[in-house]
């Protein structure tokens, strides 16, 4: 039985359903909400963390784990350029990525990203700043790799619990919003 932790984004839940058929990416899944729900909505979805025990909570009809550490000083993408019809990223930041969750995304594919933002010190943990975006970061990050922002929020959140985020939803170049039924 999973908690209340378990509940899905609501960003991504209100996105998941526009991602393009095929395999989406879960990156750092934790105990797999959104691998559970990409997976529901017919996704096969590949859920990547470094927790080999989160991935066993996150494993399921669906969903294939990958145990691996992408922030070790000799890691490197293992994931081909475009193999990925959707990414999904949350509450989870390591910048070195940007690039390669850009070229991992298929040219018509759809990077789901919500994560923590400068000012949620004031709420609590994560206050490092090297863990928090700083503000546009996320549409500078579309903007540098080709990516078409479909929607776009900076600001604070009182669900699950107070917090200051970024989120982002985008899209390839050649992503076309009437083959998901998304209206633009």
């Amino acid at each position: 039985m999973h908690g209340a932790k378990d509940h899905p984004s609501a960003w991504v839940a209100r996105w998941a359903r526009s991602i393009p058929p095929g395999e989406t990416l879960d990156l750092a899944c934790g105990g797999g909400r959104h691998a559970r729900l990409l997976a529901a909505l017919g996704h096969p979805v590949l859920a990547v963390d470094r927790d080999a025990a989160a991935l066993a909570l996150a494993a399921g009809p669906g969903i294939t784990t990958q145990q691996v550490d992408l922030e070790e000083e000799d890691a490197t993408w293992p994931f081909a350029p475009g193999r990925f019809a959707g990414i999904v990223v949350t509450n989870y930041l390591h910048r070195p990525l940007f690039a390669h969750l850009a070229q991992a995304l298929a040219p018509d594919g759809m990077l789901v990203y919500e994560t923590f933002a400068m000012g949620n010190e004031r709420f609590g943990k994560p206050s490092n700043p090297a863990f928090l975006l700083a503000p546009g970061e996320l549409l500078d990050v579309a903007s540098r790799h080709g990516l078409r922002v479909l929607a776009y929020e900076d600001g604070s959140v009182a669900t699950p619990r107070p917090a200051r985020v970024q989120r982002l939803c985008a899209a390839g170049a050649a992503f076309d919003p009437a083959t998901v039924g998304l209206e633009m």
